[in-house]
């Protein structure tokens, strides 16, 4: 293997229903930062669920395989890795800050104190903060103000959005990337990793919502203004849509996952009347075979209620008719079928599927589908952190004195989303 370099780039995105693993060479500049992709690695694994470690050998039995197949198939090894982190013990609130300006104009180091002023409050029991993200200033109580450095003014301003997690889930996650022989060099929420591979700039700025319809929760984000400004997670997602294949089929856990991804569909006029398909015989039953449309119809009906509770998610957050961009859709539940034509019935708004693309060379081809938006994500958020020289790559470390001069600072300045 070629040694490593200070611009690699690795991901882990640690699923309910697998570990992705992607390293990539961070290209461009701070102004268009891109990946060329080199490795990717796939393991399937229970060991997390919502975003929670259950079992963490087997984690760090995924994690370990994922890594090895992606450093193989690069051909470099690398040391550092960013981490996608999602699920229920995830939080996202707005807080308000106010500060005095003390010099002729706003500087740094003010916009520096409103930020520490707003983030500045209770987190709850047993949460850390992951991120906190500006959404807007004002000075001297005029608002929409985006970079505020340079200006003049007395009072300064601050609306961020605070991202919390359970500190014991991130510390189980951590020991597994560490068990498996990894550094983390950050955790970081995944829908804003998703949000890097597959959001235009438009599309952030005029509104639209990124739903992540994962194997164990279904996430729902939404951008406005270029920002994050809602962040919520549901608890059906894909397992439930196996489950009922297999109530519905009578067939095992593993037929129902093979069958939804093999013959399954969200949307029944899609699917010809006569289409059957094979099922695994049992003693007790024989051979048997059975039409997709039913098929397609278990999968709808599941898969329109997690739509529809996406749906009141946005409504209660006030953005169901702020969204002129519509809907983009991620994760594994994204590449069903149908998924876009029923989704767009029940949002009543643009849909698309979100593919990552963009800015992106390599083995591209390894990574253009829904399920791969976080890793991929991730790899852009590295990219990003090297032009900005605050990362040292994949190849490297950062020592503890670098690590705590630079970790406050990135949580306020956040120039990527």
């Amino acid at each position: 293997m070629i040694p490593p370099s200070t611009r690699l780039v690795a991901a882990l995105d640690l699923g309910s229903t697998k570990v992705a693993a992607v390293i990539g060479e961070a290209t461009g500049d701070i102004r268009s930062p891109g990946v060329k992709i080199l490795g990717v690695g796939l393991e399937r694994t229970p060991g997390i669920r919502r975003g929670v470690v259950r079992d963490i050998e087997e984690t760090t039995r995924a994690i370990t395989k994922a890594m090895k197949d992606a450093q193989l198939m690069a051909g470099v090894e690398v040391g550092t890795v960013y981490c996608g982190v999602a699920g229920e013990h995830v939080a996202g609130r707005s807080s308000h800050g106010v500060v005095s300006v003390t010099g002729a104009e706003i500087r740094t180091a003010d916009v520096a104190r409103v930020n520490d002023v707003a983030s500045n409050v209770s987190y709850g029991r047993d949460h850390e903060l992951l991120h906190a993200i500006p959404q807007d200033y004002l000075v001297d109580q005029q608002a929409d103000v985006t970079d505020p450095i340079g200006m003049t003014g007395s009072r300064l301003e601050a609306e961020v959005y605070l991202v919390t997690v359970l500190s014991s889930a991130l510390q189980n996650l951590r020991k597994c990337v560490e068990r498996a022989g990894y550094h983390v060099g950050e955790f970081v929420l995944e829908p804003l990793g998703s949000s890097l591979a597959t959001l235009t700039p438009d599309e952030r700025d005029l509104g639209c919502a990124l739903v992540e319809l994962g194997g164990g929760s279904t996430h729902v984000s939404v951008f406005h203004g270029g920002k994050i400004r809602h962040s919520a997670s549901l608890m059906f997602a894909g397992s439930h849509v196996t489950n009922d294949i297999v109530h519905g089929l009578q067939v095992t856990q593993l037929d129902a996952e093979r069958i939804k991804h093999r013959f399954g569909a969200a949307y029944e006029p899609l699917v010809a009347e006569e289409d059957t398909f094979e099922l695994q015989s049992t003693p007790g039953q024989g051979p048997r075979v059975a039409h997709r449309r039913v098929l397609a119809h278990i999968m709808r009906m599941r898969l329109q209620e997690i739509l529809e509770l996406a749906a009141d998610e946005l409504s209660r957050a006030g953005y169901q008719q702020r969204l002129p961009a519509g809907i983009i859709l991620t994760g594994g539940g994204a590449q069903t079928p149908g998924i876009v034509e029923l989704a767009r019935e029940v949002f009543a708004l643009p849909v698309r599927s979100g593919e990552p693309g963009e800015n992106l060379t390599g083995l591209v081809d390894s990574v253009d589908t829904p399920r791969m938006a976080v890793g991929v994500g991730l790899t852009l958020f590295g990219a990003k952190q090297v032009a900005l020289g605050s990362a040292f790559g994949a190849g490297g470390r950062r020592s503890p004195a670098v690590e705590k001069v630079l970790v406050p600072v990135m949580r306020w300045l956040q120039e990527f989303f």
